[in-house]
């Protein structure tokens, strides 16, 4: 614990290259995740994230196997997750089991793939809970340049792919593309995702996903304040999940759940003392269907 509150510690990491990439990783998957969780949550998509997260983990540890570099491999396992469960699971009736399928498939051959990989434990281990400091700059290139690529592509389908996930049958009638527009989303989802692997982990990538955006829709009912809220929530918890991992040297992933639940907890408790009734997706939707 007196680790936690060393201060000149603090300075001398802050000064080593491979912290100041990860801070800038950490940066730019809060960004990524706070501007498609309130989306994400309005689709009612947490299951799908965490489908996606588990493929994004295959990739990894294929590309952990043949030597190849870990990220491209979560990113491209991403994708082809997107892609299966977009094409898969095309009526909301079966969207769930699609997901707990393709989700079971994916985790069950990840795990084969780690036992096959005879290098270190802790390199497994990353894959699960994260190790942002084995982020370097080249990484921060993969990062960027995808983070860029997802924020332009979501500015350009954000006012239709809004009206679709508001009400999708009005949207249809009015010639949105609905369906092309919900896998165009499930593959920025996928790439996000990926991106947070090796950061946060497989199995703890919802914490930054979907608890900012949720922590959001209960203080605000409007789509731009949810946004606005949810990236400073998701990078609050990313950098100072990282931040106060360093010190002891723990998994940033449980810093950073910790404090996405905090969060998400005063939130909860300002909403229910303002006295809201609709909260979560429908508050954040409802006055952009009014309009």
């Amino acid at each position: 614990m007196d680790r936690l509150f060393d201060w000149d510690l603090y300075g001398k990491l802050f000064a080593l290259p491979y912290v100041q990439a990860a801070l800038i990783a950490a940066a730019i998957l809060g960004l990524l995740a706070g501007v498609l969780g309130p989306l994400i949550v309005s689709r009612n998509m947490a299951f799908a994230v965490h489908g996606t997260s588990e493929l994004s983990f295959t990739g990894g540890a294929a590309a952990l196997l043949l030597g190849a570099d870990v990220g491209h491999g979560a990113l491209a396992g991403a994708i082809v997750a997107a892609l299966v469960l977009g094409v898969l699971s095309r009526r909301s009736s079966e969207h769930d089991s699609v997901i707990g399928a393709v989700l079971s498939f994916g985790l069950g051959v990840g795990v084969l793939l780690l036992w096959f990989y005879p290098g270190r434990a802790s390199n497994k281990f990353g894959l699960l809970v994260g190790q942002i400091v084995g982020v370097d700059f080249a990484s921060i290139a993969l990062l960027a340049s995808c983070g860029i690529v997802v924020l332009l592509v979501l500015l350009v389908i954000y006012r239709p792919l809004l009206f679709a996930s508001v009400d999708p049958d009005v949207a249809k009638a009015r010639g949105v593309p609905v369906g092309g527009l919900s896998v165009v989303f499930a593959v920025l989802v996928g790439v996000a995702t990926a991106l947070g692997v090796q950061t946060v982990g497989a199995l703890l990538v919802l914490a930054l996903m979907i608890t900012p955006a949720a922590a959001a829709a209960r203080v605000t009912a409007s789509p731009l304040r949810a946004t606005v809220l949810a990236v400073v929530f998701a990078e609050t918890a990313a950098l100072g999940g990282f931040i106060l991992s360093l010190a002891p040297g723990a998994p940033v992933s449980a810093f950073v759940t910790g404090i996405s639940f905090l969060i998400y907890l005063v939130c909860w408790v300002v909403g229910r003392s303002r006295g809201r009734v609709a909260t979560g997706p429908a508050a954040v939707t409802r006055p952009v269907a009014a309009g």
